[in-house]
């Protein structure tokens, strides 16, 4: 990752396209009839965010494992109810709608012929390249991603916010620690222990049963975090219910385990790529042929007049 000290704009890309898929409608074809709305749909995402949002890095960040074994040994359920077909040796299968998984390698292609930095690395999840170039960055951080695990990045000392699309990418939430601490009554360092108490069925996370968003909220708010919590437990003076003892006690392995599956990755063995914002495609004549063969029109066409404009 080169210096990076300007704003920095990491895209949850399998969250946008997702989004893109089932925003645009699937008449949205090629010449020869294969949807591609997901395609046209993330190339409008991303035009309009570079033109709203004026990013001097931009980075499409990867599923290289959308479910990676080293979480699921710890939480054997992480993602479980997700998988289509499971792979020996090798990432399982997420299930994806039928015309959504060919345009994905298009998506790839376009972005690369575009230049724009894209970036998945084996054995871990888009979230945990998220992290790790947040980590590193020198400037600003705006992550554009509609799961809100990413909420636990918020950091506004270091001018790391959350875009949460609520409609398309012309509507998007803010998430500063404000936001959040209204919201949730935590900050964003405080996410990630909210999470894993209240749990999280969409990523087969069963949290500690009986402790619900706004009892995790209050012992955070009374214990400071999750290993307050904890030590709270063993305190006969603290102040925890008979029944949040007990659930609490219960549920020591899970939460033994939890943080490492919750927290994202802060260091992922990263590739060294040029992240700046291109002004003009990587590969024009290899973008001229994927334009031709899939159609895409307009969406190519603004965002590269958008790109070309930047500054």
């Amino acid at each position: 990752m080169r210096g990076v000290t300007g704003r920095l704009m990491l895209l949850d890309t399998a969250s946008l396209y997702f989004r893109a898929y089932f925003g645009v409608p699937d008449s949205v074809k090629a010449p020869d009839g294969t949807p591609v709305n997901a395609v046209r749909g993330l190339l409008d995402f991303i035009d309009r965010l570079v033109k709203d949002h004026r990013p001097d890095h931009l980075v499409a960040c990867m599923d290289a494992d959308w479910r990676p074994g080293w979480r699921v040994d710890l939480i054997p359920s992480y993602k479980a109810h997700r998988v289509a077909e499971v792979h020996e040796g090798g990432p399982d299968e997420e299930e994806v709608p039928d015309t959504l998984s060919p345009q994905v390698p298009v998506i790839e292609a376009v972005l690369d012929a575009i230049g724009i930095a894209r970036v998945g690395v084996e054995g871990y999840e888009a979230d945990d390249v998220i992290g790790t170039f947040t980590a590193r960055a020198g400037g600003p951080v705006d992550i554009v991603t509609g799961d809100r695990d990413l909420y636990q990045l918020v950091d506004d000392a270091r001018g790391v916010r959350v875009l949460y699309p609520l409609k398309g990418v012309g509507t998007l939430q803010l998430t500063d620690e404000a936001w959040l601490r209204e919201k949730y009554g935590v900050d964003g360092s405080g996410y990630a222990d909210l999470a894993l108490l209240r749990g999280d069925p969409s990523d087969g996370l069963p949290g500690v049963p009986g402790i619900g968003e706004k009892t995790a909220a209050k012992l955070l708010a009374e214990f400071g975090d999750l290993d307050g919590i904890m030590a709270a437990v063993d305190d006969p003076g603290a102040k925890l219910t008979p029944s949040q003892r007990k659930r609490l006690e219960e549920a020591r392995p899970y939460v033994a385990v939890a943080p490492t599956v919750v927290r994202v990755a802060p260091d992922v063995p990263l590739p060294d790529v040029d992240t700046t914002l291109p002004r003009a495609p990587r590969d024009p004549a290899g973008l001229e042929g994927l334009s031709a063969r899939w159609g895409l029109g307009g969406s190519l066409q603004r965002l590269l007049t958008t790109l070309s404009s930047s500054s």
